[in-house]
């Protein structure tokens, strides 16, 4: 589409502005998907060669340097003692010994059953027992392989030998600057100043050791699994343990989720259907509690208005009672004998008609429309908190002269008021998009994700017409068909819309793209 000057842009009415806006900005996705392939082709390429880099000077050190620094690549911290620097030495040394005495003890045995996953599974055997002076021969399942601690403990082996690699790296770096300080005639650090650059000018990496510590091993190293788990056959009847061994099954799973083989695939009929009610659901719990939201501060804010302090006591008193009581206590409002169902009754029949109560849960529309209805009881107090500090922000001296000019309250709103309310929530919007993407409590604690979908009755989970990505891999995975491999690919592709959607509108933000225009 070709881009209009300004002049012709200004041309344009409101309508056509909006309609050139709307068809400007999906005619530049694939312009904006081709810049993004190119910014990952560049880091890529520039990884490659800080890559080559690395390898020349580990090549040019063992070269170059003297015998001290060529025995420390395969003696860690040798260098380090032969040049009196203990401590360092005593660290490198230290895990070294760690990680050759955990390959033999352990690591190498699970890198070895990393391929198989385990060879042999759970057996029935036959044991002779002795009770009360007589044999009797029973059946006993004995125990062998387990693949899940197989492949947990493979990927921990993993994570160690990437960290040996890298900490080998720093033993060569260090030789090498040594080496360059003794060569220019000064003195390189003793035990005693590493101490004291521990806790003084290097304190920070002392501070920041334990938490990148934690986050590798109870984050990264979880989310490294649960993706390997995806390629794998593990569900209920295949645990690794006490009842069958689970194998890799390679790409076969996205496969089935994608469509990507021949035939009607129940499974990614599913996977389309979820995802677009849950793109559906997030845009509209997102905006109708944004602008509602926007709306009831303004009117709370508005001058004249009484008891301003009442009123937002009010509104947040919904959100203060825990939603696990205030959901269910609503489901239960909208059941087929409920509150709602009982007045609604009273009311047909005090006029002579004849009012048959309603399933509203049961009915796919009046299911989605009362799970969104009802969010928004719950996230306009949420935003109306937020705006009111916002509002009160925005300086009066602009709606003071736009009254002036003949400005109505519309014109002041969309020109005034909106834009700066874009500009500083608009990061909010964004992760407010997609924390309801994964919007776990309103779906399951009303509707549960139903009613069920019929035609979906063939795919994992017993699909509903509410539920969410979030609500399915919960019932895939606490179900009788616990399909943890199912759950992992549809983690790995939620993560992927996630991500995808969040570039794409972060690009977009005007707190992004115009900082300094409210500086």
């Amino acid at each position: 589409m070709q881009k209009l000057s300004t002049i012709d842009y200004l041309k344009l009415n409101k309508f056509r502005r909006f309609l050139y806006k709307f068809v400007l900005f999906f005619c530049g996705i694939p312009a904006w998907f081709a810049k993004l392939g190119k910014k990952i082709g560049l880091f890529f390429k520039n990884l490659g060669i800080k890559i080559g880099l690395e390898f020349k000077d580990i090549f040019m050190t063992f070269v170059k340097g003297d015998w001290k620094t060529r025995v420390s690549y395969a003696i860690f911290g040798f260098g380090s003692f032969a040049r009196g620097q203990w401590l360092r030495g005593i660290l490198f040394l230290a895990a070294e010994a760690a990680f050759i005495f955990y390959m033999i003890a352990a690591g190498g045995y699970w890198l070895s059953m990393m391929p198989s996953l385990g060879k042999l599974g759970p057996t029935k055997e036959t044991v002779e027992v002795e009770i009360l002076g007589e044999i009797f021969t029973t059946e006993i399942t004995v125990y062998h392989d387990n693949s899940f601690k197989i492949l947990l403990y493979s990927v921990l082996t993993i994570f160690f030998i990437i960290a040996i690699i890298y900490t080998w790296r720093i033993n060569i770096k260090q030789n090498r600057i040594s080496e360059e300080i003794l060569a220019s005639g000064k003195k390189i650090k003793s035990s005693k100043d590493d101490l004291k650059s521990i806790v003084d000018d290097q304190f920070h990496k002392t501070l920041l050791a334990l938490p990148v510590l934690g986050i590798t091993i109870f984050t990264v190293l979880p989310i490294v699994f649960m993706v390997l788990v995806a390629f794998t056959s593990y569900d209920g009847l295949h645990n690794g343990y006490t009842n069958a061994l689970f194998g890799w099954d390679g790409f076969k799973h996205f496969a089935e989720v994608l469509n990507l083989s021949d035939g009607k695939n129940t499974l990614s009929m599913a996977f389309g259907e979820v995802l677009t009610w849950t793109l559906i659901w997030a845009f509209f719990a997102t905006f109708t509690n944004y602008f509602l939201g926007m709306v009831v501060a303004m009117l709370i804010n508005k001058k004249g208005i009484r008891l301003k302090k009442v009123w937002r006591t009010i509104l947040v008193l919904s959100i203060a009672v825990p939603q696990f009581i205030s959901l269910l206590y609503i489901k239960q409002l909208f059941e087929v004998n409920g509150i709602v169902n009982s007045i609604l009754m009273k009311v047909v029949n005090f006029f002579g008609g004849n009012y048959t109560p309603y399933n509203f849960w049961g009915n796919r529309v009046s299911a989605r429309i009362l799970v969104i209805v009802i969010n928004i009881w719950i996230g306009i107090p949420y935003l109306m908190l937020i705006a009111t500090g916002i509002l009160m922000n925005i300086p009066q001296d602009l709606y003071e002269s736009a009254k002036i000019d003949g400005a109505n309250g519309w014109q002041q709103y969309f020109k005034i008021t909106l834009p700066y309310m874009l500009f500083v929530t608009g990061p909010y919007l964004l992760t407010s998009f997609t924390g309801n993407i994964n919007n776990f409590n309103v779906i399951f604690l009303l509707s549960g994700g139903g009613p069920t979908n019929p035609a979906l009755s063939g795919a994992a989970g017993s699909v509903g017409h509410t539920d969410l990505l979030i609500t399915w891999l919960f019932k895939i995975t606490t179900g009788n068909e616990t399909k943890y491999y199912l759950a992992s690919v549809i983690g790995i592709m939620v993560f992927v819309v996630v991500a995808v959607i969040s570039l794409i509108v972060y690009g977009l933000l005007p707190s992004v793209k115009n900082e300094e225009e409210f500086q």
